[in-house]
């Protein structure tokens, strides 16, 4: 089977999505030059790459781009078209030219976080319009497919499950360098990573610490990633001197560092769909503290890799935190399990065969042949 991969974003699921389809089928993924081609080490080379120069969504070069774009889906002669994110605004006046081979869309979010200025800065109308557009959705939990058939009046056969899979790139690079943990002995260090944004659960971690002063054990909180500035709100901190603040970019050794060190990670989440941390958090083995939301619960509770609390609740999250730090052996059980279950149910592997199943479901209501 031949398979198209095209998109821009989120960049870690489309690398550990690509890597695990490689191995299965043909798969030529047409991606953005500037955002790919420093992590062509993590690529898998059996994957034939095609980067190219990718417009910014305000550029006047964009007719011409998706003119190209589509001659370069024709040339290949795809049994299917997958775009990698429904948030790409001006790939929805391409796909009417894709209409000959099925096209399928990943939907990472049915509906817009509050509080998340990277995607408030696209209009809405747009991710929607790919959504429909498309002849079938793939979402990353049971509670998503319903939810995107809903939202976007599509039969509910025609949504897809396929979990977001392990990100390992950052493990493998940690190998690479012979990462160890590190850090002052008996301290037990918690992580909040990625983007920063109100519905992140920021508040409610910092509430959850400045209940954590009967604790026997050194904590650190580090809280890294771009976003909102967590200095913030220090009048609501504790201690203001167990946090170790990272605000911005994060490079990826530094990812890698932060996740070794790391003890517990947390996601606090107000609100949300599925999180590439707890999937990046896996590979390192590491236990999970989640909110209640989105598909964050079916997740960590069948695996064993975490606890679950719900959300906006300090006093909760301030009960695991305590739990988990004074109780190592359940942590070391947990990151255990969350290892295992990123090498084996949520390998991308794993999840690249479940892709090829749905893609040979999706091909056979193929309705005429490819154009010539």
């Amino acid at each position: 089977m031949k398979v198209l991969l095209v998109g821009s974003e989120p960049v870690d699921h489309a690398i550990a999505y690509a890597n695990g389809l490689a191995p299965q089928a043909d798969v030529q993924a047409i991606l953005p030059r500037t955002r790919y081609e420093a992590l062509l080490p993590w690529i898998d080379p059996r994957l034939n790459l095609d980067l190219i120069d990718w417009p910014r969504t305000r550029s006047l070069t964009n007719p011409a781009f998706l003119w190209a774009l589509t001659r370069r889906i024709r040339a290949f002669r795809p049994d299917v078209v997958h775009v990698l994110s429904n948030t790409t605004l001006w790939l929805n006046a391409a796909v009417p030219f894709w209409r000959p081979y099925p096209v399928v869309t990943t939907v990472h979010d049915v509906t817009l976080h509050p509080g998340d200025r990277d995607t408030a800065q696209l209009p809405g109308w747009g991710a929607r319009m790919m959504a429909r557009q498309s002849g079938d959705l793939v979402v990353h939990g049971d509670r998503l497919r319903r939810d995107a058939a809903a939202a976007f009046s599509k039969p509910l056969e025609r949504v897809h499950v396929l979990s977001h899979p392990a990100i390992r790139r950052y493990a493998d690079l940690a190998r690479e360098k012979g990462m160890m943990r590190a850090g002052p002995a008996g301290e037990v260090r918690v992580l909040l990573f990625g983007r920063i944004f109100a519905y992140k659960g920021l508040s409610t971690l910092i509430k959850a610490e400045a209940l954590l002063d009967d604790l026997a054990q050194d904590v650190k909180l580090i809280i890294a990633g771009r976003g909102d500035d967590p200095w913030a709100m220090q009048p609501l901190m504790g201690r203001p001197e167990r946090y170790d603040i990272r605000q911005g970019f994060v490079p990826d050794e530094d990812v890698a560092r932060l996740f070794t060190d790391a003890d517990i990670v947390v996601l606090p989440y107000d609100e949300a769909s599925q999180s590439g941390v707890l999937h990046l958090a896996a590979t390192f083995g590491k236990p999970v503290i989640v909110t209640d939301v989105g598909e964050l619960r079916a997740t960590v509770e069948p695996n064993g890799i975490g606890r679950v609390v719900p959300p906006g609740a300090p006093a909760a999250l301030a009960r695991a935190i305590r739990d988990l730090v004074a109780d190592p052996c359940t942590r070391a059980a947990m990151g255990r399990r969350a290892r295992l279950w990123s090498e084996g149910p949520n390998a991308p592997e794993t999840v690249g065969r479940a892709a090829m199943k749905m893609y040979r479901a999706v091909t056979e209501r193929r309705a005429g042949p490819p154009p010539n």
